[in-house]
Formats: C-alpha cells, structure tokens, sequence
C-alpha cells in the first residue's frame, strides 16, 4: 500500500484548468476551486468540462443544490448543462465505477456535499487515477467553513481562489455571501437555504469583510428594526 498523501495543500496561482490536457502519465489531482457568489466558478467548470472532453477524455459533471432547483449546473452569464444531482446517499466511488470509464469529474457546489463524499472524491483521485475538478463556496452566510469545504481544504493537492472582480457595495473587492431576508442580514438560521442575488424574501448579496462585518447592505437597505420580526437575531 502506498504512502498517504498528507494533510495539505499547494496554492497555485495560475489557473491551469483551462489548458490542454498534458501527455504522458501523471498522478490524479484534486483541485478546489472556491471563491464568493458570482466570481466564475460554474463558468469555469462548465469550460473545464469542454476542454477536457475535447481531448477525448470521458468525465461526469456533478452538481447539488444548484440555482436552477434542478441537476444542472448553470452560470449567471447564461450557459448551462444537465448534471447528475448528489445527494447525501450517493457513494460517489460506486457511481464512478459503474461507468466503464471515466478519467474525470467535475464537481460543482462541492462545499454542500457530505464530508464522507468528499472522502471518495479524494479515494477516486488515489484508488482509481480519476481527476477531480471541485468548485463551491468556502464558508456560509455566517462567514464559517462548511464542513465539505474545510475537508476540500486539507484534502486537495492543489486550492485555488477565484475572484473574477466582485466588488461589494462600496468598491472594495467581495470576499464574504451575506444572507438576507425581509430586506435584513440574518446572523442565525439554518446553513443551507437555496436562495440566488435576486430580489426575493430571501436572497443573498457578496459583501467585503468590513460590511459583512458591520451588517451593513449599501443605501437603501433596512436596518434591523425597520425590517421588524423577521430581522437577524429573530430567524
């Protein structure tokens, strides 16, 4: 049995994804791409998908909780593909290996995945010589590591942050997802609830730390007592 690769890893600043696939033998990979709502991630799985498949590589595409509500992964410049839904009971080992073959996969929405999920990613990458190709947010509304996030960070060989300009409302660029309901930044509530940028009861906007901080939206935006019993503090 061979050595464990350890509990690290390397981060790159060059976003190798999109390049051609090199010859000759190499290792697996798995490499986490992460970043705030609306950085590239899904535009640049859905890329990454073409180019690999160009080079005749054989891959599945794997999404959850995607803003569509159905197995797809969508990007909010307007391209889109069907996926394979992951849901908490899918051992992601059997449903790669009952393909005949598969050399990668890309995984979108990783950080919601479970962490025992992301263990078979990482036993796919070593036991099976699959690439892997994960993308997702890093931390929840509260500014805290999903778990599947956290295990991608200590798992991956290589974890790359994207930020494909997102500013926050006041210029400086947005590293944190704030969620808001009934026009207030909640602080409590359940870590998962699907919801996009859109202005419904519950939406989320990308924040800088500072505001994320403060609670503070931009101009226009209700403070805690204007928003009444919906406000954070009462979720």
């Amino acid at each position: 049995m061979g050595q464990a690769k350890p509990l690290s890893w390397r981060p790159v600043t060059e976003l190798s994804a999109l390049s051609a696939v090199p010859s000759g033998a190499r290792d697996a990979v798995l490499k986490f791409y992460f970043g705030p709502m609306d950085c590239g991630k899904s535009t640049l799985a859905l890329q990454m998908n073409y180019n690999h498949g160009r080079q005749g590589r054989r891959g599945l595409v794997l999404t959850k909780h995607d803003r569509s509500g159905g197995p797809k992964v969508t990007s909010r410049i307007g391209l889109g593909l069907e996926a394979i839904e992951v849901e908490d009971s899918v051992d992601l080992v059997r449903l790669v290996t009952a393909h005949d073959r598969i050399d990668y996969l890309i995984c979108d929405e990783a950080c919601f995945y479970t962490v025992e999920q992301i263990e078979q990613l990482a036993d796919l990458v070593d036991g099976h010589g699959v690439d892997v190709y994960a993308f997702g947010l890093a931390s929840d509304f509260r500014s805290v590591m999903f778990p599947a996030a956290k295990r991608l960070f200590e798992l991956a060989d290589e974890v790359c942050r994207l930020q494909v300009e997102v500013l926050c409302w006041c210029g400086r660029p947005g590293q944190l997802n704030a969620r808001i309901v009934g026009g207030a930044m909640a602080r409590t509530g359940e870590q998962v609830v699907i919801g996009d940028t859109d202005a419904a009861h519950v939406r989320y906007q990308v924040l800088c730390r500072r505001h994320h901080r403060a609670g503070q939206l931009g101009e226009g935006a209700l403070s805690p007592l204007e928003a009444g019993p919906g406000a954070p503090g009462r979720l």
